[in-house]
């Protein structure tokens, strides 16, 4: 069967599941167990023969031989109990639970993964497959599953500048599906022309992650494993545990990350009444430069501690991060001094499956200590204003970051070249010394200098569906600044 045929048969039976209650993210869950468990089925037996730590009673053969009330009952059982286990084994399965309450349905969706031999396929078509299921899944805003998954041409782009080296560790302490890890590992293999040693440590030694969210840590680990990332019977990369809590002391070559969206960290209490509330959390790390609630701040003060000396990150950060005063304005001066800030990629609204996101994209490399700052020149290319994009009927594609990519470069970055210039106002990209910054009000990075066309020539302004998406956009954007002040004034 071809890709396509194998993603559109295994997503009708999500439209037919719809009908009984069983939205697209329980669907995706079902397949990642029923799918986990048909490899490691055929990884058991020749002339794989490995040990995959399922006990008879639960594996694939039980499943398949049992029919009405008895198969549901046994697979929540399954479920249950190989949640206890441990490894990547136990990281699948963490609370689980059967969704689909219907035997005659779940006994098709067996019979599908059934009938097809997974093992044989290669990583690419399989890789792709269960891709094709997470960005579907993204797109059901209702769900939330969005803010997890990270369009996959973004991620592209940033691994291109970065350029990943065979035999380095990459981390991405809020790793949702695990996009940064498959586009870091494609590059790699497609760049490379890797030995015997470098190909195990990339399978098995490269990738490291945090994921606190149950049901996204599963996929992703799902997804690194069709992806030929790690072993069935191996310890899991992904931690559940929150990346901000503490530093573990490990170091590594390269952070890339989006951490989640929303300005906050918080955590829920009962209080002495008994009832729930949302309390702000703030890290008290010695190693952090300032203390505060705001979410994004947190993770980049603690993508810099992660960073080995000379090591490189690619960070998705939301406009707060480069304006706000305070916290904000103490977290960008020590940037500047300690790493060498020399990227800033300005990003257009309407390509994040989140609404009225307005983001960047930060590449720093981190320094040794020294007396002067590392950050030289901050170099700008703003990719938002006069562009415009939808989700659906025009996504960001790798081709539209082309030209960012290029004038990156990654190569040698003190050979790069303005295409602004007082003669061409309309150049893109841009270059502001340490100086010119660490002039501004509160170290402002949020800088812009093209005109918005849409502004002074009506001939300009973008198809009505994508005005009315930035509309949309907008007013959230609008709206959660002013949650964000209530919430400040009832604390």
């Amino acid at each position: 069967m071809t890709e396509s045929t194998i993603i559109s048969k295994v997503w009708n039976f999500a439209n037919v599941l719809r009908d009984d209650g069983v939205g697209y993210g329980d669907y995706l869950e079902q397949i990642t167990f029923l799918l986990f468990l048909k490899m490691a089925d055929e990884y058991a037996k020749p002339p794989h023969n490995r040990v995959t730590n399922i006990p008879d009673e639960y594996n694939w053969d039980s499943l398949v031989s049992k029919r009405g009330a008895d198969l549901e009952f046994h697979y929540t059982q399954l479920l249950r109990e190989l949640g206890t286990a441990t490894g990547t084994l136990g990281q699948i399965f963490t609370k689980a639970q059967n969704k689909i309450q219907d035997p005659s349905k779940l006994l098709k969706i067996i019979d599908m993964i059934d009938k097809e031999k997974w093992t044989t396929m290669g990583a690419d078509l399989k890789g792709t497959i269960y891709e094709g299921l997470l960005e579907k899944n993204a797109e059901d805003t209702k769900s939330g599953a969005g803010q997890y998954f990270t369009p996959r041409a973004l991620i592209q782009a940033m691994v291109a500048c970065i350029k990943p080296k065979p035999k380095k560790t990459i981390i991405d302490p809020a790793c949702g599906t695990g996009g940064f890890f498959l586009a870091s590992y494609d590059y790699i293999k497609e760049h490379n022309n890797l030995d015997k040693e470098e190909k195990a440590f990339l399978k098995n030694s490269t990738f490291f992650g945090n994921e606190i969210v149950a049901s996204t840590r599963r996929m992703c680990l799902m997804n690194m494993f069709l992806h030929n990332i790690g072993e069935i019977d191996g310890e899991s990369f992904i931690s559940a545990a929150d990346a901000l809590i503490s530093d573990d002391g490990k170091r590594y070559d390269y952070v890339l990350a989006n951490p989640p969206f929303g300005k906050k960290s918080s955590m829920t209490i009962t209080n002495e009444e008994g009832l729930q509330e949302k309390q702000d959390l703030s890290y008290n790390r010695q190693d952090f430069w300032a203390t505060t609630s705001n979410k994004q701040l947190n993770f980049l003060q603690h993508i810099k501690t992660l960073m080995k000396i000379n090591g490189q990150a690619a960070v998705v950060l939301p406009d707060n991060i480069l304006f706000e005063g305070g916290a904000g304005e103490s977290v960008r001066k020590e940037l500047l001094k300690t790493a060498n800030l020399h990227t800033i990629l300005r990003l257009p609204t309407g390509i994040f499956y989140a609404n009225g996101v307005k983001a960047n994209i930060l590449f720093f490399d981190n320094k040794p200590a020294s007396k002067h700052p590392w950050t030289k020149d901050i170099w700008f290319y703003d990719y938002r204003t006069n562009i415009h994009h939808t989700l659906k009927k025009k996504p960001l594609q790798l081709e539209d970051l082309m030209e960012f990519i290029d004038l990156y470069n990654t190569e040698n970055i003190d050979k790069r070249k303005e295409t602004w210039s007082e003669d061409n106002p309309e150049g893109r990209w841009r270059k502001y010394t340490y100086d010119e910054i660490i002039a501004r009000d509160k170290i402002n990075l949020d800088i812009f200098w093209l005109k918005d066309k849409s502004l002074t020539d009506l001939d300009n302004l973008p198809d009505p569906d994508i005005l009315a998406n930035e509309i949309i956009e907008n007013i959230e954007a609008s709206l959660d600044s002013f949650r964000e002040i209530m919430n400040t004034l009832n604390s």
